[in-house]
């Protein structure tokens, strides 16, 4: 795909992946739209560096949890610019058990707000306007939490609900794509442990004994945690060069699923 005049909706844009995922965008000449809500101390630094990409941009600040004014959100981007080509469904609220403690009803609906709920409606909202571009495309960022849940060295880092959520947002990503063929194609990319996302640049990393991320870090095939730019390249895959792809979950984790498990010796066997 030719990105140069493309208009795509960036959601959780004020800083990390979602700021990321933008700025690549923008400087690939796509007309982006930024949605953010809090982080308001962010906010200059934001628009600084969209600024400095000299590609054309809105930034838009809405509370997704109030659903109501979703749409408000997508008109104003149809509005600025006439038609949306990309969406990216970047919305999340996770507590960490050694943040937050034992769940209280107010915490884990507060994430099933956040990392299901506000995206179910973006893409309702969303879809006419990526269905008219005849080549529309919409990727959901999700967790591994989806498949590991609370437990193993992740027990520290994810919540039950915030893993139910996200199981949730798989059966969307499927029903989405059935709902969106043959124009709009609509993929998954679920997260491992990510800078910016249940790893270094977070408050509840700090929190972590020397021994509960080195288990993380052991658990990881790869050794280490994702980049941002990790998280970049596989939406511009996604996006670029991955037209016969709808429906599909990209497990970007570092291999942290299988590292629970070793490759034994092979035995000598008794032939």
């Amino acid at each position: 795909m030719d990105l140069h005049g493309k208009v795509a909706l960036v959601l959780g844009a004020i800083k990390g992946i979602g700021k990321g995922i933008g700025l690549a965008l923008a400087m690939r000449g796509v007309k982006v739209a930024l949605n953010y809500f809090d982080w308001e101390e962010a906010l200059d630094g934001l628009k600084k560096e969209f600024a400095a990409t000299g590609q054309e941009h809105l930034i838009i600040q809405t509370n997704l949890l109030e659903v109501d004014k979703i749409p408000d959100l997508i008109g104003r981007v149809i509005e600025k610019y006439g038609r949306l080509d990309i969406l990216v469904n970047n919305i999340e609220r996770g507590g960490w058990p050694v943040v937050h403690g034992a769940y209280v009803p107010e915490q884990w609906d507060l994430e099933m707000q956040t990392t299901l709920r506000a995206k179910r409606w973006i893409f309702e909202s969303a879809l006419p306007h990526l269905k008219a571009t005849g080549d529309g495309i919409a990727i959901n960022l999700s967790s591994i939490a989806a498949l590991v849940g609370r437990s193993g060295p992740a027990g520290m880092v994810f919540n039950e609900g915030y893993a139910a959520a996200n199981r949730g947002i798989s059966l969307l990503t499927e029903t989405w794509a059935r709902m969106g063929a043959p124009g709009v194609r609509v993929n998954e990319i679920m997260l491992g442990l990510v800078e910016t996302r249940h790893a270094q640049k977070t408050r509840g990393w700090d929190l972590l004994t020397a021994d509960q991320k080195r288990a993380l870090l052991d658990h990881t095939l790869l050794q280490r945690t994702g980049t941002i730019d990790d998280v970049v390249k596989t939406v511009l895959f996604i996006i670029k060069d991955a037209p016969f792809m709808t429906g599909s979950v990209l497990r970007l984790d570092g291999g942290y699923v299988l590292g629970g498990e070793k490759v034994a010796e092979m035995p000598k066997g008794v032939l």
